[in-house]
């Protein structure tokens, strides 16, 4: 009678380090640490090299994920950073910031029965491999057209519509509002998060490319987008996000101690307000900290209050855990780091000192009821319910707004009823000829990967055009 073979035993999935939470929830050092080689090539073995890859249909911008994951279990590090870039211009900032398990990770056979292949840590280190010890190459440019792109906005859509026109021979400008390139990618994520020399780093990357990027450049202010097309350019992509803050129109919203999550996060972030007074942007630090909301930005806003001293640091959220929209990921790290998490209650109004300084606000305590269009259930008040909670510092991270300064100095440019532009959602194209635009300026907002995703399908639309017109 033979032997029956030994089954294979099965490969547990990579655990990536971090730092340990009780020192990390005091500095702004990156949260996880990456992978080593060997930990990176033993994950990439787990992979099945599927014939029909299910995990590519998940990826908006189509990676060739067995094809990289193949040459990192073959130790070909390089290698499986230039399959990235082939589809990908910001791949070390999507190994860090995508939610991969709704997308690649999401749809991996291997998941089916066990944990899928940790698409995301994988191209985090490849992308940081070659950053640190590869010889500087990128992706070979096609012969230069003649044709010239504005990009207007250098988020993750912008730079994306960037790097595959680059690709493609034509000569790009990507004009940007702040001092520093990267959009939300450098004023809305914290260094904890996403560390700014790694935007800086695939910036660099396009500029090798042959991109030109003009900071400090207002487009509808300094210059509108007609202005552009007379100055000689062929076509026009927007890629401006969506940053104007949403506030709740609460009675006393207007005393001090109360912050736009956007205004909190670039001060933080981009300014460097969490070195102050070294760099001088001033950033309040509250020792009771509330953050109203539960979204990424919100964990974000609230992990970047402890990191600046706050004695605590609580979310305030009107559902329960279970409709909280952040990633698992962050709800995991921010619950760590000590964030108290306060749910199923919602603001009513805030409370000053003679000062006008925030002392705290009333809440009023929530019950949930039938799923509303958003799918998730209802926030129902209890009445009677009200109560008091003490704070001195408030980060409304509720959503954001289209901000209109570009839209309402653009002529022919149709918008909805939000305010956010009105593009065809295949193409990208817009009311406006040679005009495109994608990412949270057309769909409000959302994730860096989808932003990049109608980026890509822009782009190709904008190659067609500048190929053979409108």
């Amino acid at each position: 009678m033979a032997e029956k073979k030994p089954k294979k035993e099965k490969v547990p999935r990579a655990k990536m380090p971090e730092q340990d939470p009780d020192v990390r929830r005091r500095n702004f050092i990156e949260v996880p640490l990456g992978l080593t080689p060997e930990m990176a090539v033993a994950e990439a073995k787990r992979c099945l090299q599927c014939k029909k890859p299910a995990c590519v249909e998940g990826c908006p911008v189509s990676v060739d994920i067995p094809g990289f994951i193949k040459l990192i279990a073959e130790n070909d590090f390089s290698g499986a950073a230039n399959k990235l870039w082939e589809r990908n211009a910001l791949p070390a900032v999507c190994g860090r910031v995508c939610p991969q398990e709704e997308q690649c990770e999401g749809l991996c056979i291997v998941g089916k029965k066990g944990q899928p292949v940790a698409v995301g840590y994988l191209e985090r280190f490849a992308a940081d491999y070659e950053r640190k010890n590869g010889i500087g190459d990128v992706p070979a440019v096609e012969n230069k057209t003649g044709k010239k792109i504005a990009v207007i906005g250098s988020g993750p859509s912008g730079l994306t519509v960037a790097g595959d026109l680059l690709l493609k021979g034509h000569e790009v400008t990507i004009f940007e509002a702040f001092h520093k390139p990267g959009g939300v990618l450098v004023y809305g994520i914290p260094e904890f998060r996403l560390p700014k020399e790694i935007v800086a780093s695939e910036v660099a990357t396009l500029e090798k490319m042959g991109a030109n990027i003009e900071c400090n450049t207002v487009v509808g202010a300094s210059v509108t987008i007609d202005e552009l097309f007379e100055e000689g350019y062929d076509a026009a992509y927007i890629g401006v996000g969506a940053g104007l803050p949403r506030f709740m129109n609460l009675p006393g919203e207007n005393l001090i101690g109360l912050y736009s999550a956007n205004e909190y996060l670039t001060r933080t972030n981009l300014m460097k307000g969490y070195l102050f007074p070294e760099y001088d942007t001033p950033i309040a630090r509250g020792k009771n900290v509330v953050v109203l909301g539960a979204g990424n930005v919100a964990m974000d806003s609230a992990r970047t209050a402890m990191r600046l001293g706050a004695e605590s640091v609580k979310i305030v959220y009107r559902r329960s855990r279970d409709e909280m929209p952040a990633r698992e990921e962050e709800l995991h790290h921010a619950e760590q780091e000590k964030i108290e998490f306060v749910l199923l209650t919602n603001p009513t109004q805030f409370f000053g000192d003679d000062d006008g300084r925030l002392v705290g606000m009333e809440c009023l305590k929530m019950e949930l009821g039938e799923p509303d269009s958003s799918g998730r259930r209802r926030p129902i008040p209890i009445e009677g319910s009200e109560y008091r909670m003490d704070c001195d510092l408030v980060v409304v991270s509720v959503g954001s707004n289209a901000n209109p300064l570009l839209t309402n100095s653009t002529k022919n440019l149709d918008l909805n009823r939000w305010g956010n532009i009105v593009a065809d959602p295949v193409t990208g194209k817009t009311s406006k000829k040679a005009v495109w635009a994608g990412g949270d300026i057309v769909t409000g907002a959302a994730t860096v990967i989808l932003a990049m995703g109608a980026g890509r399908a822009a782009a190709n639309s904008m190659h067609d055009y500048l190929s053979i017109g409108w």
